[in-house]
């Protein structure tokens, strides 16, 4: 009898340990595949960075030569509403960041509520930017604060998603991989922004006014326009303003249709954060991450290149449009930009996993200089510019890259370096768009007032001759010059892609370590 019972206890326990290893094989299974992402996941997550990219780039191309010349304010004006909503978006940034990286988790993650909830008030506050009101008093105070109130929602959306990089995996590849999807998205994404932009908005552009010299840019003064019909000009206005608004129309569908998609398609990891330990205060956080040495040469560095790209972009319809002569056609040439950027994106991803992040820096960035010379060179030749600006677009693909496959090298060396503490993720990206934001608004600010001051002409068909040289500087010889700055900064950048694998060796270790206490809490609680 107590040899049997003997054998049914043994035969229990035999029982029990297989059913144990079973579990634990299976856990073992489920931790190698928690960290990847299938090409749906990394699909989804990147059409969550368009309606940023297409938003900015309407923004970007199109806000300056819609306040001058279709909202018709003074250019002093102008410069005002820009430099106030960059500087405001900018502020946000920190701040957003911070709550973010103290927001609790909840069943959808700690970044997704913040995008889901930003989302609706923020294509209604873009709809209204792109609105000329009924009224002239004030209307500078009704632009500045929709557009301040868009950048503030904007970055509730923005940097979260930013974020979201840290979040969805811990794979150091596969962060790679799906950043590379992001920014072949959000180049299509500013491609779509120029185009429907763009082609709506230049079917229906209003043509150019001939003035009497010294006339001020008014529309009460229609009437004083030699040869010109008040009536006509007014309908023409009235039509390039419909067409803004339905432009914006569109793009706010396609704003709520990729935060849909980004919401159900992709799902926040908490275990992808890693490293347990208690989070660091705001000030704190500033403290140690402004302070850390990689990080800084990387802002600094890449923040006068992207200040460059910046001005080009701001300046560029202008430019199109008067020192070039190409009024009807500008839209397609940033078309054609944008088509270029977004084929280049698959070479720059090989070319960054072939020869290095840093090499790929110097090689992209610097390709930008030849063509914006040659941009400048180039006297009323439509093919040529067309040709000039398809290679351009290789090098914007790689300004745009760079950054944010760069950035996760960075957090991940900040985590090896500071194994106490966590919860820093969102302040990282905050900061990097606040700098960035910042320079654009500066940039915007100061090349409105620069053409103010070189006797821009709203709606004239033709401008002064110091207008053109202005223009040229500011599409050319500035972001010459800011690409060089930003380059020797970034010479002294410390993280090379030995330094780079031997933080992705120590960091999988860690989370292997982790993992293993976890299986082991598991496995116990099972027997």
């Amino acid at each position: 009898m107590a040899k049997g019972e003997g054998a049914e206890q043994y035969s229990n326990a035999s029982l029990l340990n297989k059913s144990v290893s079973s579990d634990a094989v299976k856990l073992a299974k489920k931790h190698e595949g928690k960290h990847k992402l299938s090409v749906c996941n990394k699909i989804c997550y990147a059409i969550g960075g368009a309606p940023y990219q297409i938003t900015a780039s309407a923004l970007g191309f199109f806000l300056q030569i819609y306040l001058l010349d279709v909202a018709q304010l003074n250019p002093s004006y102008a410069s005002i509403i820009l430099f106030s909503g960059r500087a405001w978006d900018a502020l946000t940034d920190p701040t957003v960041g911070f709550l973010v990286s103290r927001s609790p988790w909840t069943r959808f993650g700690r970044m997704m509520p913040w995008i889901i909830l930003s989302t609706p008030l923020a294509v209604i506050s873009y709809f209204l930017i792109w609105y000329v009101p009924p009224f002239e008093d004030g209307k500078i105070f009704w632009y500045i604060f929709f557009y301040c109130i868009f950048q503030t929602l904007q970055t509730c959306f923005h940097v979260p998603y930013s974020a979201l990089t840290m979040f969805i995996t811990s794979e150091q590849k596969e962060r790679d991989s799906a950043t590379a999807y992001r920014m072949t998205v959000e180049v299509f994404g500013i491609l779509l922004g120029t185009a429907i932009q763009g082609q709506i908005v230049g079917m229906a552009n209003a043509p150019c006014l001939n003035r009497t010299e010294g006339f001020m840019a008014n529309h009460t003064n229609f009437t004083a326009f030699a040869g010109q019909n008040e009536s006509d000009h007014s309908i023409t206005l009235q039509h390039t303003r419909d067409a803004y608004m339905i432009a914006s129309g569109v793009v706010c569908v396609i704003y709520v249709l990729c935060a849909v998609v980004l919401s159900a398609g992709v799902r926040e990891q908490r275990e992808a954060v890693g490293i347990r330990s208690k989070p660091v205060s705001f000030f704190e956080g500033i403290k140690m991450v402004m302070g850390y040495g990689p990080y800084a040469k990387l802002v600094m560095g890449f923040l006068f290149t992207s200040l460059a790209f910046m001005l080009l972009e701001g300046n560029f319809a202008l430019f199109c449009s008067y020192t070039l002569g190409f009024r009807d056609d500008f839209q397609n040439i940033l078309l054609v930009i944008m088509i270029s950027a977004t084929l280049a994106i698959p070479f720059w991803q090989w070319f960054l996993t072939r020869f290095g992040k840093k090499t790929a820096t110097y090689v992209g960035i610097l390709s930008a200089v030849p063509f914006m010379i040659l941009v400048v060179s180039i006297k009323g030749n439509l093919i040529v510019t067309y040709v000039v600006c398809f290679f351009s677009g290789v090098a914007v693909a790689a300004a745009l890259l760079l950054p944010w496959s760069m950035l996760p090298d960075v957090v991940d060396d900040f985590k090896v370096r500071n194994p106490n503490t966590t919860g820093h993720e969102a302040i990282f990206y905050s900061f990097y768009v606040f700098f960035t934001k910042f320079a654009s608004g500066i940039s915007l600010g100061v090349s409105t007032l620069s053409l103010d001051f070189a006797g821009y002409v709203t709606r004239g068909c033709h401008q002064p001759d110091e207008v053109h040289l202005t223009l040229k500087m500011l599409v050319s010889g500035a972001p010459v010059i800011l690409i060089f700055i930003g380059l020797a900064i970034f010479y002294t950048y410390p993280i090379n892609e030995k330094r780079r694998k031997g933080n992705c060796k120590i960091l999988q270790e860690i989370r292997n370590d982790e993992d293993s206490e976890s299986d082991s809490t598991e496995v116990t609680n099972m027997i």
